[in-house]
């Protein structure tokens, strides 16, 4: 288990961070729109807030969990990227999404790349999954990019999403 405010990601552009109460609007608005079709959404405000929960929980049952991602340079908030798990989750999944205005720059995998490095080094997972609805182009793409490959054996909560392997060697 990790200390709340024990982490922090930095990448070039970006800085990873704890999310805290300041965040909700902005996610709750992204849960509530039809871009969390993917997962499941669009969810109301009582299950967007359950999924808050959810994120920032895992650091306290699991050492790991969401992370918000902020650019650097302006410290403006842009998206999350994080490691679920628990009984929703077969196997730690890593899951990321940037918010309206901020798609197609690379945000979405520098965000993941840092996290699953971390996960890696720190946690020592030998692989982790990325679920991905069929029709989502853009996060097949990030998948793809970090080098992840389609893995039809994985375990799964959802039968029609695909689940993307990334290992750790």
């Amino acid at each position: 288990m990790l200390e709340t405010g024990a982490i922090t990601i930095r990448t070039e552009r970006l800085t990873l961070r704890l999310p805290d109460i300041g965040d909700f609007e902005a996610y709750a608005r992204l849960m509530a729109s039809p871009r969390s079709a993917g997962m499941g959404g669009p969810f109301d405000l009582r299950a967007a807030w359950g999924m808050y929960c959810h994120d920032l929980a895992l650091w306290q049952l699991f050492g790991h969990g969401a992370l918000l991602i902020d650019l650097a340079e302006t410290g403006e908030c842009i998206g999350q990227v994080g490691i679920n798990h628990g009984p929703l989750f077969p196997e730690k999944e890593l899951g990321s999404f940037v918010y309206e205005g901020y798609e197609g720059r690379g945000f979405a995998t520098e965000a993941a790349f840092a996290l699953r490095g971390w996960a890696f080094a720190t946690l020592k997972l030998p692989s982790l999954v990325s679920h991905i609805a069929p029709g989502n182009a853009a996060s097949i793409a990030v998948a793809e990019r970090l080098g992840a490959r389609l893995d039809p054996a994985a375990p799964r909560t959802d039968p029609a999403h695909l689940f993307y392997r990334h290992h750790s060697s």
